[in-house]
């Protein structure tokens, strides 16, 4: 691999200039501590893990003009919630890792086809593998159908208008730049070795006996959703560096054992921190990214602290290796079939002056 394509030094301690991420962090940080402090409020805590990943649409398109973020939001919230949906219907089947990692699979194909069309960003499917990987690790029964269905999509609802709140203030601001997101379908590679990259990943995680194998899953998924082959490889490096910082943030906080409202605010800030963070630099934001993830779980299903970090440190290294191997596997590839291809062109061009 040419050294070239490797991340420098500086590469993984830049730290880019954002404008306006405040603004997309206060949406976030509304759009999931509304919901969760009223789930927790009426004694539906339980139903946490809904809200929280239909609060995932608030990270969508936040650049963009407040109708096109509109639009960009409304179709993540209907993949958002069938993530969660399907991730019901897997855990009425109790034990069923492989059928996990293999429902994962499907959906990281399917999720990276619908997200290059609609030109998501974040770009990928890392969310829709989270929402599915977290859901269907937990045991459920159809009665649980329901909520998933209705607090997902009402989350996300609340997420749109907390999107488009800005601009009914000024309307004639917030319809500049507007237009109808075009679709994009491109026939590559890409939603395979999405694919590939759950597939390995979650089998390894599964195959090793750890508990929370989509972990691993998401890892992996993070490098091949940047764009070109440096920022994948600084991605990958990123998640496993930064995680083990999140590692110490969380322990930190999960040591403190809040009460669950505590906790929300907790998770809102950290949210609010994580997209201040995650445009500047990767690392950086897993600080808060990690315990975020963590505590949104503990709220639901508390687990001993020690055990569970542990097994986020090893499914990161997991995943982010599967990762960071299979985009250079690919990049091997690419650069081995065009060196056939010039061959190719030289023996012609070799065979004509004959």
């Amino acid at each position: 691999m040419p050294v070239a394509t490797l991340p420098r030094r500086d590469d993984l301690l830049l730290v880019n200039p954002v404008e306006g991420a405040h603004r997309v962090g206060l949406r976030a940080g509304i759009s999931v501590m509304v919901p969760l402090l009223l789930l927790v409020a009426t004694g539906h805590a339980a139903w946490v893990p809904y809200a929280s990943f239909g609060a995932f649409t608030s990270l969508y398109g936040r650049n963009q003009p407040h109708l096109v973020r509109l639009q960009m939001q409304a179709s993540i919230a209907l993949c958002l919630t069938a993530a969660v949906v399907t991730g019901v219907v897997v855990g009425l089947v109790p034990g069923a890792l492989w059928l996990q990692v293999l429902t994962a699979s499907v959906i990281a194909a399917t999720g990276q086809v619908v997200a290059k069309a609609h030109s998501y960003h974040p770009p990928g499917p890392l969310f829709l593998i989270f929402a599915f990987g977290a859901i269907s690790s937990m045991p459920h029964t159809v009665a649980d159908l329901a909520p998933a269905v209705l607090v997902t999509s009402a989350t996300a609802l609340f997420c749109l208008a907390v999107g488009i709140a800005g601009g009914l203030r000024h309307p004639r601001a917030a319809l500049a730049g507007t237009h109808w997101l075009p679709l994009h379908f491109q026939a590559n590679w890409q939603p395979l070795w999405m694919a590939l990259a759950v597939l390995i990943s979650g089998a390894l995680a599964v195959l090793l006996g750890i508990g929370h194998p989509y972990w691993a899953m998401v890892s992996a998924i993070a490098p091949l959703s940047a764009p070109d082959v440096t920022q994948q490889i600084t991605r990958g490096i990123h998640r496993t560096i930064g995680t083990t910082g999140g590692i110490v943030t969380s322990w930190m906080l999960l040591a403190l054992h809040l009460e669950r409202a505590a906790a929300v605010l907790v998770v809102a800030a950290l949210q609010f921190g994580a997209e201040m963070l995650v445009g500047r630099n990767y690392a950086l934001a897993l600080l808060c990214i990690t315990p975020l993830a963590l505590m949104m779980g503990q709220l639901v299903h508390p687990q001993p602290i020690a055990p569970l970090l542990v097994d986020r440190l090893i499914e990161t290294v997991i995943g982010s290796t599967v990762g960071m191997g299979l985009v250079l596997l690919g990049h091997h590839l690419r650069e081995r079939r065009k060196d056939e291809v010039a061959e190719r062109l030289e023996e012609l061009r070799a065979s004509r002056e004959v």
